[in-house]
């Protein structure tokens, strides 16, 4: 017989929401002004009509950095009560890359009230960088700081996450504020207490009772309150359920990696216990249940369903409740003591995690594919170029129709894709990227496949060292260096026209928290000097670099051994083509041997023979004819009557790309200022169909750089071509955006494409 029980009272089972939120160090980066700095934190309800700001219950200070300086310490922390925040310590900054330890811990509490909805609520962190001037007299906490927030960063935590999290929050703050605050957040649900009362029930209550068959597939309900009440406190179970699960194979996780043992036996122990005790809340309970220290199996959740939960009574459903809370309690209290006394392991491991996880979770804006590099490029209508190999050509090799408005539209239409989507997962969620998923840069990666990479050159830096003229370096390197030798790893940053040596310090930034060790040269030499000649200006990059790493090195030497030397360059614009002058002068072929990365952003390697834009085109004759812009002339081939004299043309005979391990070509459809196939290194439609000579000359060229990086060996080296779509919305209708340098430009003012192509693929940056 079907079992029906009428449930005459509504208890509610209440719950909070715990984030705890631990502050390891402050690094500027990239800081423009000196002064006092503190962080502000805020923790709220993502719901906007009903905002409810998170308290902070504690706040823990691990320990006293050992490397503080109390002259640069100023005040304490505090909470302040109007707004709920809670505020580091001032500290004060006064040079690039200074780190500040902070070592504190602060846990806020969210009441889950009934306007908070389980499945859709999601929690807003948000952090806020306060600042004021430093003065003869210290500074005036009271005032300045309260009245300057220098830059906010807000992370989302959606609802799966609000179940359990531990998880590293870069905090980065903007482009104009780099820095980079080491920071864990950690969530969890906890019970509160629970209360109920005697409902009044009318004579006539059928509507208002529930009405449990176990023999049924569904649970019928009355359409009052205590119905809706119970299906939300079985909710509440379930997620403190998973919680549970979540915590107590995470904090086993923690402990392992970190190879410190925890003893669980008291908790196994308390388990048992309270199943005892409460025998009418021992099946579900015991849902996933640690047995003798073992995890508990998270795959038994499926099974509990709200409609099971529903089927107890409210005395079971509220033992349920307060055996998991109090599990819950031990293992969250265990949790912070742990975290305490491994603060730096874990935040650490936790760090690992997210670089590791980066790739998965910025797919939503990348799109990924391999294709086969041609043997070499020929026009559709044969020539001599054509006869130096086999005609038969794979139909992979040959052109779309117009490659330019093809990637276009492919970046278009995911774009549009991803406004279907909703993102629900287990991570916190960076709302710079993720608040407006719409405006963030698409991102096509080209994986070019078999690119063989030679043997390193004999002309290397090992056999040249004792043949530098007399202003070489005092010392040579090992040729079997000792285990504990230092590999020097410099990369040097060249800027485009009329630009300034601070434009690429975006890509400076995240690759210096991709590898912190890395010397970086923010080159200076042809600032207000990229007017003239490209030999010129090749030349004094080449004598830049040569100084530089003989710093570098004499200074290397005198802490010991120097293992190698790992040369990288970052090109924008022409920069590209200055780089590439400056590797085929004489001076730098001793290091040719060392390079390792190459990443070109916009660079027009094979220079404007087939330019589309007429715009732009025209500004290029104006600067020929009016200005005398030496460099333009070589760039538009007209510096010679002859081609095959022209600077460009000879530049693509030089070796100056094939010593490069890793090569990565960033261009963009939008950017009007370098044609597409000359930042991609490949063919164009008008160029495939040009059968003059202007045509078989442009193919020489492109088939002498896509030589160099195709070099013999049976070793490999990676060659990428990234796409980079913007979001055109946020570039307005303007001319810049009409003749295409709102793009161009956007590849210096915007870093989070640069994080999308670095951290999916840090093993080319390290």
């Amino acid at each position: 017989m079907p079992r029906s029980e009428k449930v005459k009272s509504e208890a509610s089972l209440d719950t909070v929401q715990e984030i705890a939120v631990y502050l390891h160090r402050f690094h500027n980066l990239d800081l423009f002004k000196q002064g006092w700095y503190r962080i502000k934190i805020t923790v709220r309800w993502e719901d906007s009509e009903n905002v409810s700001f998170g308290i902070p219950a504690s706040v823990v200070q691990y320990e006293v950095p050992p490397d503080l300086d109390p002259s640069n310490i100023y005040g304490v922390w505090r909470i302040d009560d109007t707004d709920n925040s809670f505020s580091t310590q001032s500290f004060r900054i006064k040079y690039a890359r200074q780190d500040v330890h902070l070592y504190l811990m602060t846990v806020f509490n969210l009441p889950r009230n009934k306007l908070v909805d389980l499945a859709t609520a999601a929690v807003i962190l948000k952090f806020e960088l306060i600042y004021a001037p430093m003065t003869e007299h210290g500074v005036d906490l009271e005032l300045p700081l309260d009245a300057s927030c220098a830059s906010i960063h807000e992370f989302r935590i959606p609802p799966k996450a609000l179940v359990g999290l531990h998880s590293y929050c870069p905090v980065h703050f903007d482009t104009l504020h780099a820095v980079l605050v080491d920071v864990s957040v950690h969530a969890s649900i906890l019970k509160v207490a629970s209360h109920s009362s005697a409902s009044k029930l009318p004579s006539n209550s059928a509507n208002t009772e529930v009405v449990v068959d176990t023999n049924s597939d569904t649970v019928n309900k009355g359409s009052g309150e205590v119905a809706s009440l119970d299906v939300r406190n079985a909710m509440l179970v379930k997620a403190l359920l998973a919680s549970r699960d979540i915590l107590f194979e995470e904090l086993q996780k923690i402990g392992k990696a970190v190879n410190v043992a925890l003893d669980f036996s008291d908790f196994v122990s308390i388990v048992s216990n309270m199943k005892q005790e409460n025998p009418l809340a021992n099946e579900v309970v015991g849902q996933g249940t640690p047995q003798n220290g073992l995890k508990g199996g998270n795959e038994d959740l499926d099974l509990l369903d709200v409609e099971k939960l529903c089927s107890l009574s409210q005395n079971e459903l509220m033992d349920c409740f307060h055996s998991l809370g109090d599990q819950l309690s031990y293992l969250w209290k265990t949790f912070l003591k742990f975290h305490r006394d491994n603060k730096t392991k874990i935040i650490g491991l936790l760090h690992e995690a997210w670089a590791k996880d980066r790739k998965s979770e910025w797919s939503i804006w990348m799109l990924y594919s391999k294709v086969e590099m041609p043997h070499h490029y020929i026009n559709s209508k044969g020539d001599e170029t054509s006869q130096r190999v086999p005609r038969r050509v794979s139909s992979l090799w040959k052109l779309p129709d117009d490659p330019l408005q093809t990637a276009a539209t492919r970046a278009e239409l995911h774009r549009k894709s991803i406004e279907q989507m909703r993102i629900n997962n287990r991570s916190i969620q960076d709302m710079q990227i993720f608040g407006d998923p719409l405006r963030t840069p698409i991102v096509v990666v080209e994986h070019v496949l078999n690119v063989p990479r030679r043997f390193p050159s004999e002309n290397s830096l090992l056999s040249h060292i004792g043949s530098i003229d007399s202003d070489g370096f005092p010392f040579s390197l090992n040729t079997a260096p000792p285990s504990n030798a230092r590999v020097l790893k410099i990369v040097v940053f060249v800027h485009g026209f009329q630009g300034h040596h601070l434009d690429l310090r975006l890509i400076r930034n995240q690759w210096l928290l991709i590898d912190p060790k890395v010397e970086f040269l923010m080159s200076e030499a042809n600032e207000d000097k990229t007017f003239g000649d490209f030999r010129e200006m090749g030349h004094r990059l080449a004598k830049e670099v040569i100084l530089f790493l003989k710093i570098k090195m004499d200074k290397a030497s005198r802490f010991g051994s120097l293992a190698d030397i790992r040369l990288s360059f970052v090109g924008h614009s022409i920069g590209n083509l200055i780089i590439r002058t400056a590797l085929a002068d004489s001076i730098m072929e001793p290091f040719l041997s060392h390079l390792h990365t190459y990443v070109s952003v916009s660079g027009p390697h094979l220079g404007y023979l087939y330019s589309s834009n007429s715009l732009f085109n025209s500004g290029l004759w104006f600067l020929k004819k009016l200005k005398g812009t030496q460099c333009i002339h070589q760039l538009t081939f007209t510096d010679d009557p002859e081609i095959q004299n022209t600077f460009l043309y000879k530049l693509c005979k030089q070796k100056t790309l094939e010593h490069f391990k890793n090569i990565i070509l960033l261009s963009s459809p939008q950017d009007g200022y370098v044609p597409y196939h000359s930042a991609r290194i490949e063919s164009c439609q008008a160029a495939s169909r040009d059968t003059s000579k202007k045509g078989k000359l442009f193919l020489e060229m492109l088939n002498d750089c896509m030589d160099q990086i195709r070099a013999n060996s049976v070793q490999h080296r990676i060659f990428m071509r990234c796409d980079v779509n913007f979001d055109p919305s946020t570039q307005g209708k303007n001319l810049d955006s009409i003749i295409g340098r709102a793009a161009h430009i956007e590849f210096l003012d915007s870093d989070i494409f640069v994080k999308f192509i670095m951290w999916s693929f840090p093993y080319l940056f390290r």
